[in-house]
């Protein structure tokens, strides 16, 4: 008899996500008995409606993600179930080592910036807790993920804002220094997160993906930063162990995979208020109606 397979997605591939990209790497889908599939989404598809079309079973994405179809009166969207990280994944990585970093320093710099709507959005609220005035700093749109990283490496910019393990490879390669964490500038956060469809969810197949996931989970918690490079090494071709190690290293002294794997009610409502802040959204979504507990019923 084939074995049940569960297609994953996510909207982007980063060390930031290996709670997700562990449950395959480590074989914990293959020990509960589940194939899978995983792919990145392709530029200019919506997440949502491969859920809704049954081409995809399980998206990683964040709960902010439902925010603004909900203002355009969509109805029937996935609803997220399960916390990947508690805080910010982003990283600002300057030209020259700064123990003494003070996010002060960015005003009157160029900046390299991620414009993604979540990771932007993010970036700005951090900036302003930590007192800088986001007018002062000249913000560039460098392209995609691998646009902006050539852009720095040629000489553009003075920071640039990317996940891990882009900027353990730009130490690496001499070309920069991480200065500061977006994640611990500031309050934890739901960034990121499991989705998937209602229906789905009711599914026996959706508590046995939860039940590989939460020892995918800890383990990523618990486990030393080699071994689970190891594991995760044939995911991320042309990336040195070195840095994989260090931006799995850094997730985890940041806290971004501890705790409840559930949505907490106060998470989501930072992440409601960083949107409200930045105008990215005019409601107050409520909670109920974007998240749900996890499938197998445990916090």
């Amino acid at each position: 008899m084939p074995r049940p397979q569960i297609r994953l997605m996510v909207a982007r591939h980063s060390a930031f996500y290996s709670p997700l990209i562990s449950t395959i790497a480590a074989g914990f889908l293959h020990k509960e008995g589940i194939e899978s599939r995983y792919d990145a989404l392709p530029p200019g598809v919506r997440s949502h409606a491969l859920l809704q079309n049954g081409s995809v079973d399980i998206m990683q994405s964040a709960p902010g993600s439902n925010f603004g179809p909900m203002e355009r009166g969509e109805s029937g969207l996935p609803v997220h179930f399960a916390l990947i990280n508690r805080r910010d994944g982003f990283f600002l990585t300057g030209r020259r080592r700064d123990r003494d970093f003070d996010w002060k320093k960015l005003e009157g710099s160029t900046l390299l910036a991620d414009h993604g709507r979540q990771p932007l959005l993010m970036l700005r609220y951090a900036a302003q807790v930590q007192g800088v005035d986001w007018d002062k700093l000249n913000i560039v749109d460098a392209g995609d993920t691998e646009a902006m990283d050539q852009a720095f490496r040629s000489g553009q910019g003075d920071f640039i804002h990317q996940q891990g393990p882009a900027p353990q490879r730009l130490e690496h390669d001499g070309i920069g220094r991480a200065v500061a964490s977006v994640g611990a500038a500031m309050p934890e956060v739901a960034f990121s997160s499991l989705m998937a469809t209602r229906e789905f969810l009711s599914r026996p197949l959706a508590k046995t993906f939860m039940q590989a996931y939460r020892q995918a989970r800890r383990w990523v918690q618990e486990s030393a930063p080699e071994e689970i490079a190891e594991k995760e090494a044939s995911w991320f071709e042309g990336v040195g162990r070195e840095s994989l190690v260090r931006a799995i290293r850094r997730y985890q002294q940041l806290g971004c995979w501890s705790g409840q794997i559930r949505i907490q009610r106060d998470l989501y409502e930072q992440a409601l208020a960083v949107f409200l802040q930045g105008g990215a959204v005019r409601l107050r979504h409520a909670y109920e109606d974007v998240v749900v507990d996890p499938p197998d019923g445990q916090v």
